[in-house]
């Protein structure tokens, strides 16, 4: 079953809100790059773990500083991948869900209520 074109704005709609966010990402690269933290907000613990050990272990600063450098040039394809992988996971589950339901669990929750828009209808008289 193919997507409709309200589907894949949802869709985007939510890649736009979950990705992370450049401004962030470049930040924590300036302030927190020998302490992996760009990596760890960008989905990559492991990595973030192991620049943070090369770093704690002051032999190491000659791996992890040229690495961390090297990752201002990498964080827009790491970005790029994070938001693809939330775009192929929301289509999978647009699809496995199906229908209006799909539209529903798209959306998420409310902000006013907490529930989602097709669990907020208004009560039976």
């Amino acid at each position: 079953m193919a997507l409709d074109t309200q589907q894949l704005q949802l869709i985007e709609q939510r890649v736009a809100n979950d990705a992370p966010n450049a401004v962030v990402a470049y930040l924590l690269w300036f302030f927190l790059g020998l302490l992996g933290g760009h990596r760890f907000y960008l989905g990559r613990a492991g990595s973030g773990i192991v620049i943070l050990l090369l770093t704690i272990f002051v032999i190491g600063l000659f791996i992890s500083i040229p690495w961390v450098l090297i990752d201002a040039f990498l964080i827009p394809g790491m970005m790029r991948q994070k938001r693809d992988e939330i775009r192929q996971r929301l289509m999978t589950e647009m699809m496995a869900l199906g229908g209006a339901g799909a539209a529903a669990a798209a959306t998420g929750p409310t902000a006013s209520t907490g529930d989602t828009p097709s669990a907020a209808v208004a009560p039976q008289a």
